[in-house]
């Protein structure tokens, strides 16, 4: 019988850890795909396997959304296209062996639509494949 896939976006998917973030920060890698800005980092570090192989942040500058409000509803808007795209992704990530850490920041200055943010969502999606897909490359 074949598996369901679940679109779930649980604790154990969530970027938390002060320590892990600022070493994400200090040495990942970015791209921009506008309104986003991705910082990602493969972690080294051997998980067992029933621990998740990817995990997520998401942030939006307090700069553009002065209002909590505004700033809560672009999240839950990136966090919604992150959790139904995210499988593919996963997927890649146990069949290279890695782990891998995400950060995304909205940087546009307007309330965005969700279709835009899902649209956004499916492009970064395909980068990050990519570059998974390049990093086993090259440590083969």
């Amino acid at each position: 019988m074949e598996q369901q896939q679940r679109y779930t976006l649980g604790k154990n998917n969530k970027l938390k850890s002060t320590k892990v973030i600022e070493q994400l920060f200090k040495q990942g890698k970015s791209f921009s795909i506008f309104p986003f800005r991705i910082i990602y980092l493969f972690n080294e570090n051997e998980l067992p396997e029933s621990e998740n192989k990817l995990q997520t942040a998401f942030s939006v500058s307090k700069k553009y959304f002065k209002k909590a409000t505004d700033r809560n509803r672009v999240k839950r808007l990136m966090r919604e296209a992150w959790r139904l795209q995210k499988n593919r992704l996963e997927e890649k990530n146990k069949a290279t062996g890695k782990n891998m850490m995400v950060f995304l920041i909205y940087t546009g200055n307007e309330l965005p639509e969700y279709d835009v943010i899902f649209e956004k969502t499916v492009t970064i999606i395909k980068r990050l494949i990519k570059i998974c897909d390049e990093a086993t490359v090259t440590n083969m």
